[in-house]
């Protein structure tokens, strides 16, 4: 223990684990510490007995529920986009190898109090019952300008600056309705509330441009992939690439307690009276929580049922996003479903979170919009946590620490900040201009 390495890392949640990996590729020295004695931290995936231990207190959960060992129910439940940030990072480190995935079944959208599969191209705008045959017309000119656009060809613009127009001015050139506009800024471009209307189109067009192409990857009925036996595997991936290029892992490590020197820079980790020396410190908000400020709170339930969610086509696996419009909230609620078939729970089981950010200290009345589209359900817990974010400066005293998980039900925002980070510590910018047929072979 008593060695020096160039980066500490403490947690081993899924941000964590990337970065570990990232910087030992790199060859930084890194040692990578957990005071549980599992991987994932708070992106862990539970077995039952767990479970039960976790949000009902007793270790005997309910024999007709099935085996324990066949439930992996993850702590943050999220999808992965079949083109975006997270599958370029696994394809980048050559992690894929160690995952197999599986084409989530649909994605779809509340409207109107009814579930509909989201429409993401031209031909299924034509098809889709969200909208008017009018509205249908105008919302396929949209999508052929978004499929077309080439940001470093103008020709592909038609004389619009998206770094200057609003997404509102943008839309708006196309005649559409508020229901149109609302569905295509929160199921397509996976927008949390509505503050994108005035910000620059860009990011918007992006966005949708990614879902896309992520639909089109698999001809499948959504733009999503999630790995078999849940995402309880991917910190434990990241983590295996980390030590093939030399990087330590010491789990069930108590304290880990950040040493700061005299002008307050981070020099080092104590557990159990030995230190191990270090240049930088990388940790989950829970490690250093004198840095971090509270932002928020997540509320969300766990339910296990014995059908698929009812309305999404029998789907195994599905996303439905309720936007925040269609309740009356503050931000988006999230449906998020999987089953055995992609070896989460015992044959004929169905997992299914609902998830949001909570106005409130009542998730079972803050999510009951959610819980009523699930029918009837076997098991049903309810949870809230907090959501952290850090407010240190890193160039002063050398910790890096990641943001809590959002309610999202995707990993864009979650990538996203790990790429920040890498850059932060790094100075270096990740290249993610990778082969993405790389990865193809492991998802069927």
């Amino acid at each position: 223990m008593d060695e020096e390495y160039d980066v500490i890392v403490l947690g081993t949640g899924l941000k964590e684990c990337i970065l570990s990996g990232l910087l030992s590729v790199d060859g930084l020295k890194v040692l990578h510490m957990d005071r549980n004695e599992y991987y994932g931290g708070e992106s862990t995936s539970l077995n039952l007995i767990q479970l039960w231990k976790r949000l009902r207190g007793s270790d005997k959960p309910p024999a007709h529920l099935g085996p324990s060992r066949d439930y992996n129910v993850d702590m943050i439940p999220k999808f992965m986009m079949a083109n975006g940030t997270l599958v370029r990072t696994l394809i980048h480190t050559d992690v894929t190898k160690y995952l197999s995935f599986k084409a989530v079944d649909g994605s779809y959208v509340f409207n109107k109090g009814k579930i509909h599969k989201v429409p993401a191209t031209d031909m299924e705008a034509l098809k889709s019952p969200l909208m008017g045959l009018f509205e249908k017309r105008r919302a396929r000119k949209f999508f052929i300008y978004v499929q077309n656009y080439d940001e470093s060809d103008p020709k592909t613009h038609e004389g619009l600056d998206l770094t200057r127009v609003t997404t509102k001015e943008f839309i708006s050139k196309y005649g559409l309705d508020d229901n149109t506009v609302d569905f295509i800024g929160h199921a397509l471009a996976l927008h949390r509330d509505d503050r994108y209307l005035n910000e620059p189109a860009l990011d918007t067009v992006k966005r949708i441009k990614l879902y896309e192409e992520s639909l089109a990857r698999f001809q499948g009925g959504s733009p999503y992939i999630y790995p078999l036996y849940g995402l309880g595997e991917l910190p434990q991936a990241f983590a295996r690439l980390s030590a093939v290029y030399g990087g330590t892992y010491m789990l069930n490590k108590p304290e880990c307690k950040v040493e700061f020197d005299m002008e307050g820079k981070a020099c080092g980790v104590t557990s159990e009276g030995e230190t191990a020396r270090c240049k930088k410190v990388v940790c989950d908000p829970s490690y250093l929580p004198n840095k971090v400020r509270k932002v928020g709170k997540v509320a969300r339930a766990i339910a296990i049922m014995s059908h698929p969610i009812p309305n999404t086509d029998e789907s195994h696996s599905a996303q439905v996003i309720l936007p925040q419009k269609q309740l009356g909230h503050k931000s988006d609620m999230y449906l998020f479903c999987c089953s055995y078939s992609h070896n989460v729970a015992p044959k004929g089981k169905f997992i299914a979170f609902v998830s949001t950010e909570a106005e409130t200290d009542r998730p079972e009345v803050e999510l009951k919009p959610g819980i009523d589209l699930l029918g009837p359900v076997d098991e049903l817990f309810f949870e809230t946590y907090d959501r952290y974010e850090p407010v240190n400066e890193p160039s002063l005293d050398n910790c890096f620490i990641s943001t809590s998980y959002d309610a999202t039900t995707h990993f864009e925002s979650t990538v996203m900040d790990v790429l920040s980070m890498y850059t932060m510590i790094t100075g270096k910018t990740l290249d993610l201009s990778v082969d993405l047929s790389a990865a193809s072979a492991a998802e069927e």
